[in-house]
């Protein structure tokens, strides 16, 4: 098969190219490079450099790439932005969504992965979220990630197209240096750029009902992500009729956010106070942690990487990208 990987020169992006060009699947990449980089790609991999909102350029892209499925990454993805800019989520990552739909489908492509989030989940009250936890997204980005399986499924029922939402958890790590998370809008480069600017990492609250106060979260490895979206993918086209699947990509396991910075410490030898103790975020809950049931029994996938090698790896490309050695 071709697959086209929408924002495939994203930090995500890339390491799913990585992951199905391992795989000897071929890909092109469609990105508008306003966070991603094509260089992250290999030399060889096509990048087409534009929207999803650009019905024309899709088309194009999907008859010139003879492409066969797709896997939809492309989107906002920030919350606090989300609440800022609610218009230009749905407008981006809804509107974008119907847009590539309408493409392909037009187009007679029979398999589609899309990206969505533990963020539909919202706030639940339970100990492992399952596929079946009621969905109450509680920001725009969330909305805009339950409003995109349901057009996704909605789309592969009506079109004969087999579909898999993956519903990420927590990423971090990174399988090259090259690959890292550049940002810091993430818990691991967020406590990164304050140890390596002489502050102390930032925990939002310590007075929630977990074994140490703080929030407790599932963190998965960006290279175990990557091989999910190759397992989803080749779900798809072996399927031989349409059909449509949901499921977690976490590990099962929580972390809490002063574990994480105890461990950020110990890597990046950190000398200083753990962490600083702020006020609590709204919306925050206290304890967000992926049943992996699911996902294992129908893709037989499961985590290979542990939060340690998820801290060291994410370190060693922080360190690249900005030019340090130590």
């Amino acid at each position: 098969m071709m697959w086209l990987i929408t924002g495939g020169a994203g930090y995500i992006g890339a390491h799913v190219v990585a992951a199905m060009r391992a795989a000897g699947e071929r890909v092109v990449v469609l990105d508008d490079l306003t966070a991603g980089r094509s260089d992250r790609l290999p030399a060889d991999v096509p990048v087409v450099r534009g929207s999803v909102l650009d019905r024309e350029l899709l088309g194009r892209v999907l008859a010139e790439h003879e492409v066969t499925g797709v896997v939809h990454l492309a989107a906002r993805k920030q919350v606090a932005e989300s609440v800022e800019q609610p218009i230009r989520y749905y407008e981006e990552n809804v509107h974008g969504l119907a847009v590539l739909l309408d493409a392909v489908t037009a187009a007679g492509v029979r398999a589609l992965v899309f990206s969505s989030s533990a963020a539909v989940y919202g706030m639940p009250d339970v100990d492992l979220v399952t596929e079946d936890t009621p969905c109450q997204p509680m920001n725009p980005y969330g909305e805009t990630k339950l409003a995109g399986e349901w057009l996704v499924r909605a789309a592969g029922r009506t079109h004969g197209i087999a579909t898999a939402c993956l519903r990420y958890f927590n990423v971090a790590g990174t399988a090259r240096p090259e690959l890292a998370d550049t940002g810091v809008s993430n818990i691991v480069p967020m406590f990164f750029d304050r140890v390596t600017t002489g502050r102390t990492p930032l925990v939002f609250g310590d007075d929630y009902p977990t074994p140490d106060g703080t929030c407790v979260r599932d963190y998965i490895h960006v290279s175990d992500l990557a091989d999910a979206h190759l397992a989803a993918a080749r779900w798809l086209a072996d399927r031989p009729a349409p059909g449509d699947l949901t499921v977690n990509v976490g590990t099962g396991h929580g972390v809490s956010v002063r574990e994480m910075a105890e461990l950020v410490a110990e890597v990046t030898g950190h000398g200083g106070p753990v962490a600083e103790v702020a006020p609590r975020r709204p919306g925050d809950p206290a304890r967000v942690v992926a049943s992996a049931e699911l996902i294992a029994k129908e893709l037989g996938w499961s985590a290979r990487h542990d939060v340690r090698e998820m801290v060291t790896s994410a370190w060693w490309g922080w360190q690249r990208h900005r030019g340090q050695t130590g």
